[in-house]
């Protein structure tokens, strides 16, 4: 009997599974990362572009707000002056013929109710340019009835229109006048601002002296603080008016206290509007150039850890500013 040979087992290929993974599919994987990273930013610089345009129409919108403000409540006082002026006007306005006369007392009623409207509605830009057209034809009516008193031989034409012109010119001579004196404050407004001193570079530092006062150094501790010392350096200004200035050194402490010698008058000065205590002052003779000073506050209590607010003062103008923090 014939015996057959056993048939080979056939066993299936294994692949390397490290061969599965395409170092191309990696490098696309990172390439994606990459992409959306740089559309996260992209849009986060977008993001900040527009919120910063918003900031600024903002500002600009309060500005123009402000702006339209000051112009309404010039032009209400103009156009009550007017009103008030008119109102005179038509009380010399007489006459015999009783219609014509009952006509001019109910003008210089209405007249009166106008001007306690300008006053209710003086933040009102439309209502104030409306009353403005109203005082105009009001003005134009009392000329017509200037035109018939005279035609009724009540009144003399020739003093009357003159009277008129006399208080036109006025009035017109007294907005110019206010008008100049307007821009005479802005222009001084201007001078003051560029007239204050600066001081430049301030900065604060903690100091601790040795050898018997001879010698110092920077401390960032607290405890180990003798003096604050403040330099900076007064900035160059050719618009200031020259002479002797009093620079008063002012610091806030962490507990929100004003440092001072002594919280007496001898050691108080005056600036924006109010008054406070200063902890050093140094005299300056300003020429209109640089002056570096270095100024000391000291403090008998000694230091608490914390921030510290240093501000610098010129004829009540705060002309610097820093910060110091002692550990």
């Amino acid at each position: 009997m014939e015996t057959k040979a056993p048939t080979p087992e056939v066993k299936p290929e294994v692949k390397d599974v490290k061969q599965a993974v395409k170092p191309e599919d990696t490098q696309e994987k990172k390439s994606g990362k990459r992409t959306i990273l740089i559309l996260l930013l992209l849009i986060s610089f977008a993001g900040n572009g527009v919120l910063g345009w918003m900031y600024w129409q903002e500002r600009n919108r309060a500005n123009i707000v402000i702006t339209e403000k000051e112009t309404v409540i010039i032009e209400r006082e103009n156009v009550k002056a007017d009103l008030v002026q008119l109102q005179a006007d038509y009380g010399e306005l007489k006459t015999t013929d009783e219609k014509i006369q009952t006509e001019l007392e109910e003008k210089k009623a209405e007249i009166a109710k106008l001007i306690v409207e300008a006053d209710k509605h003086k933040n009102d830009a439309y209502f104030i340019s409306k009353l403005k057209k109203e005082t105009e034809t009001l003005r134009k009516i009392m000329q017509g009835y200037v035109h018939t008193i005279d035609s009724l031989g009540a009144l003399n034409k020739t003093l009357l229109t003159e009277n008129v012109h006399v208080r036109t010119q006025f009035l017109s001579e007294k907005e110019k006048a206010a008008q100049l004196s307007r821009e005479k404050e802005d222009l001084q407004g201007v001078v003051n601002t560029a007239s204050i001193l600066r001081a430049n570079g301030t900065k604060a530092m903690g100091v601790n002296i040795r050898s018997g006062g001879k010698k110092e150094s920077e401390t960032k501790r607290a405890h180990k603080t003798d003096k604050i010392k403040v330099m900076f350096t007064i900035g160059e200004n050719a618009i200031a008016k020259k002479g002797t200035r009093d620079v008063f050194l002012r610091i806030l402490t962490p507990d929100g206290k004003e440092l001072a010698r002594a919280l007496d008058d001898a050691n108080s000065f005056s600036f924006r509007g109010v008054r406070g205590f200063f902890c050093a002052r140094q005299t300056i003779n300003y020429d209109n150039k640089e002056v570096p000073l270095a100024l000391y506050a000291e403090n008998k209590a000694g230091y608490i850890p914390g921030k510290y607010i240093v501000e610098v003062y010129c004829e009540q103008a705060l002309i610097g500013q820093t910060t110091l923090l002692l550990e």
